[in-house]
């Protein structure tokens, strides 16, 4: 293996290492299975992997890798895959640790939030997933989704507001009195 293809290989892997909890947290919100978010996000790799050398000089390798685990998504769920958020046999699954920061996952009561967010449809789930708990910006969700920041911004508010709708969610998961 040439010295450049070595340094490739490991600044792919130093990606991957410092990432993974993020692409992780990001596949599960998106799929609602843990062993689909690890196929999602092992997929997502393999792709971004034949591509690193790209990838790696751009301005925001971790934007472009977002884009092709959406898009990852995108296509399993046209083949109609079904997703569920709360596997009926939990129990040889590995907990999420949530980022000290990150309100969303401390909520007493997860579930609740999980299994409604279930319930969105598929571009309100991946509006939603991407501006409040990866808190990207309208414009890098859009582009994330390939879409317009419009579409963005009626897709999350929809997701919201249906989030919103449902009894017992909006005390469950709360951001200085106001649902994120």
């Amino acid at each position: 293996m040439g010295e450049r293809q070595q340094a490739r290989d490991e600044e792919f892997q130093h990606f991957v290492t410092g990432r993974w909890p993020r692409l992780m947290r990001t596949a599960f919100l998106l799929t609602g299975e843990q062993h689909a978010a690890e196929d999602l996000v092992q997929t997502t790799l393999e792709q971004v992997y034949v591509a690193w050398r790209k990838v790696g000089s751009a301005d925001e390798p971790e934007a472009y890798v977002r884009r092709v685990m959406i898009n990852a998504h995108a296509r399993r769920h046209r083949k109609r895959l079904r997703e569920f958020l709360a596997p009926k046999d939990d129990s040889g699954l590995v907990r999420e640790v949530p980022d000290t920061g990150d309100r969303i996952a401390q909520a007493d009561d997860r579930g609740v939030l999980l299994t409604a967010l279930a319930q969105l449809p598929p571009r309100q789930r991946e509006a939603v997933v991407l501006r409040y708990w990866e808190d990207l910006t309208e414009s890098q969700t859009a582009e994330a989704m390939g879409c317009s920041v419009g579409a963005v911004k009626s897709n999350a508010a929809k997701g919201i507001a249906k989030l919103r709708a449902i009894p017992g969610l909006a005390e469950t998961v709360t951001y200085g009195g106001r649902m994120r």
